[in-house]
């Protein structure tokens, strides 16, 4: 009777030790399962924050202007942006500044209030504010970064290259090629701008875009009219001087970089016998190939000022190029022209790449 019911035991301990075995096998077999997936699930490169993504278009806002700088939304790079959305799975909205609550430490996380209604934030935003970017402007992308939206370009890289002045004093500490550049002091002292400078000589407003608030004087006479002009109408007025480059006259290069590569480019040539090559003021695009110079160049100048894109305008000088300027905002009309890049569809493909 005794070995009978040790018998049992035995047996009832081999059940349990194999019980035990049986079910750590199952978790280790269902833990090694779910690492498997979750490897192949981000082998194909749909990590769960892109798994949303084909669920839902990415929610986007172009940021424009206040009303009181532009009453009107006229710009054909929100034209196209706006029209190309929905192809490329974005649902996209323009937004001024002003319709933003801008609340700093506000109770409802993932929201902000728009119009005066609480919203989920945008998944990005594309400020198309450029050089004319207004205080508030600046604020509300800042304060977007800050609810951890990702901004196309960021409030200190816009802020960073709106000032033309600025452009040419933070590129030539990067070592970068620029005209010699000097700020206008009124009245001017034509004798130092003679010697700094030089005529032919270029005036330019240190904020514009489009070829406005840019002149070439042509003599000292010219320049000594034109900068007696500008005094009189605002002694305060911020204007740079520029060497004029002879080479260039007429024409010039833009780029549009991207993250860090030149993802097109144009040559631009002005109308006739024009000294400003932009498209926008009538001028000519053509395709422009671009070379590794011409790339390394536009992209140093775009992580200058931490710009995610940027419209780079190079000169044609006799040793290479001399850096024009760099917009933070850049239209792309004339590139999709010239080069036929879809420049929408790049935009959002490096969108879902940054989100």
């Amino acid at each position: 009777m005794l070995t009978k019911k040790k018998s049992v035991t035995e047996v009832r301990k081999k059940i349990a030790v194999l019980c035990r075995t049986i079910l750590r096998a199952a978790w280790f077999s269902a833990s090694t399962l779910i690492l498997f997936s979750s490897a192949q699930y981000d082998k194909q490169g749909f990590a769960p924050n892109r798994a949303r993504h084909k669920k839902r278009p990415m929610q986007g806002w172009i940021l424009y202007r206040d009303k009181i700088t532009a009453p009107e939304i006229a710009s054909n790079a929100i034209d196209r942006l706006m029209e190309s959305a929905e192809a490329n799975g974005v649902s996209l909205k323009v937004v001024r500044p002003e319709q933003i609550d801008l609340v700093v430490n506000a109770p409802q996380p993932n929201q902000i209030g728009l119009d005066g209604d609480l919203v989920p934030l945008p998944d990005f935003i594309i400020p198309r504010t450029g050089a004319a970017t207004s205080y508030l402007a600046l604020s509300a992308i800042r304060h977007l970064e800050h609810l951890g939206v990702y901004c196309l370009n960021s409030a200190a890289a816009i802020a960073a290259s709106r000032d033309k002045l600025a452009q040419m004093q933070l590129l030539a500490q990067a070592g970068l090629p620029v005209p010699r550049t000097m700020l206008a002091q009124f009245p001017v002292n034509l004798a130092t701008v003679q010697q700094n400078i030089g005529i032919p000589a270029v005036v330019k407003t240190v904020s514009g875009s489009k070829g406005s608030g840019v002149y070439l004087c042509r003599t000292s006479a010219e320049l000594e009219e034109v900068m007696m002009l500008i005094e009189s109408v605002n002694r305060q007025a911020a204007v740079i001087l520029q060497a004029f480059v002879e080479y260039s006259l007429g024409r010039d290069v833009r780029v549009l970089t991207l993250g860090d590569q030149a993802i097109a480019a144009m040559e631009r040539r002005a109308a006739g016998s024009g000294f400003k090559a932009n498209f926008s003021r009538g001028g000519d695009v053509l395709p422009f190939e671009i070379t590794p110079e011409v790339a390394q160049l536009a992209v140093a100048v775009a992580k200058v000022f931490g710009l995610d894109i940027a419209g780079v305008d190079l000169l044609f000088d006799k040793n290479g190029f001399l850096i024009c300027e760099v917009n933070s905002a850049p239209g792309f009309q004339g590139l999709e022209k010239a080069s036929g890049m879809d420049v929408p569809k790049a935009v959002y493909d490096f969108l879902r790449c940054k989100i």
